[in-house]
């Protein structure tokens, strides 16, 4: 029997196209994935990502607990309101899960980590509470409806529909949140626009989300929000990152702080790593399309595609791919595509952000 979110009646009743995604039944779209995905780019989408959760991280020892639970550093979290992203890892520098971890006030964190890996992470973090000399109080919030309402006009349309929330939340800085009422909303996303993801009690779910699409957010699923976040070059965990990889073959070394003397869970493994892959973009220069777990030939030796499928922002085919260090951007490669070699250029991702086209002009498909 697969879970469902506070939503599951509603997106029966709008007709959405629902799947199993991780043991949760989950809208894949209402009608058009391109259109969703292109709504995102020049108004307002509303996700339902409840499948995800939250946990509430508490007590005297919560900060110096996260400290040593994450390859990220909280203590740079200076005032609460602040958000940080990070990656959980084992003892061997792999990465358990991605996740962002809040500072709501003094001793008090919410972190949000991903549905797939969500008992896992539990268990982990239970792990290492029992091992504490001083543990914090750590609560998984199933009582809550999470919401994302992403795009350039996604703050207008929340607004519009919770007008309560206007005041704590019109100079909210990007990575922040604040509490208003019964909504923690945060000024984060998974899909390279602006906007804000909302956690409230699930009893409201079903009004706050009539609410969002009277005033204009359109219902999007997870098909839009997969090509969104591949243009943003965003990992999706169990694709571009798992348990076998370390932060720095995942282009994510920069949220690893070792500025401090801080020991945390994977350090010693990560000091002595010297990662001959790294993660990069890739952009199709033929027609074809590109997906996850293509061979890449390149002048240093093989690599693979983690994650891959046509842009409609871009009008073509892109991936992340995981390719030998000396591979530079700019450089050619070819990817296997049923048997052909099909030529693609190297680059630095995002691919798009804000709505725009950040790789520049390319060859034409051939």
């Amino acid at each position: 029997m697969l879970r469902q979110t506070p939503l599951g009646a509603t997106h029966r009743r709008l007709g959405a196209r629902l799947v199993d995604f991780g043991g949760w039944e989950m809208p894949l779209h209402y009608g058009s994935q391109i259109d969703e995905h292109h709504r995102v780019r020049s108004d307002a989408g509303v996700f339902d990502v409840s499948h995800m959760l939250a946990l509430d991280i508490t007590g005297p020892a919560a900060g110096a607990f996260l400290r040593r639970a994450l390859a990220n550093d909280i203590a740079t979290l200076a005032a609460a309101g602040r958000a940080l992203y990070s990656c959980l890892l084992n003892e061997r520098g792999g990465i358990l899960d991605d996740l962002i971890v809040y500072f709501v006030g003094e001793n008090q964190y919410r972190t949000v980590v991903n549905a797939g890996t969500a008992e896992k992470d539990l268990a982990w973090f239970e792990a290492l509470r029992r091992r504490a000399p001083d543990a914090p109080d750590i609560v998984p919030r199933r009582d809550l409806c999470m919401l994302a309402v992403q795009g350039p006009r996604a703050r207008e349309r929340t607004w519009t529909a919770l007008p309560e929330t206007r005041v704590a939340t019109a100079g909210l800085p990007r990575f922040h949140a604040a509490q208003c009422g019964d909504f923690f909303i945060a000024r984060t996303g998974y899909t390279g626009e602006d906007g804000f993801e909302l956690m409230f009690p699930a009893v409201r779910a079903e009004s706050v989300w009539d609410a969002l699409t009277r005033a204009g957010a359109a219902p999007c699923g997870l098909g839009a929000r997969d090509t969104l976040r591949l243009e943003a070059g965003m990992n999706l965990f169990g694709q571009d990152m798992d348990e076998t990889v370390t932060p720095a073959e995942s282009g994510l070394a920069w949220t690893v702080n070792t500025s401090a003397a801080r020991e945390f869970v994977g350090r010693q493994a990560l000091e002595q790593e010297y990662p001959e892959r790294k993660l990069l973009g890739l952009v199709l220069l033929n027609r074809g399309v590109l997906r996850a777990h293509q061979r890449v030939m390149t002048a240093h030796g093989e690599g693979q595609t983690t994650s891959g499928g046509f842009a409609p922002t871009l009008g073509r085919s892109i991936a992340l791919a995981r390719v030998p260090r000396a591979v530079q951007t700019g450089d050619m490669v070819h990817v296997e595509i049923r048997g052909r070699q099909l030529g693609a250029r190297a680059v630095k991702p995002p691919f798009v952000r804000n709505g725009r086209n950040l790789i520049g002009p390319l060859e034409e498909p051939q």
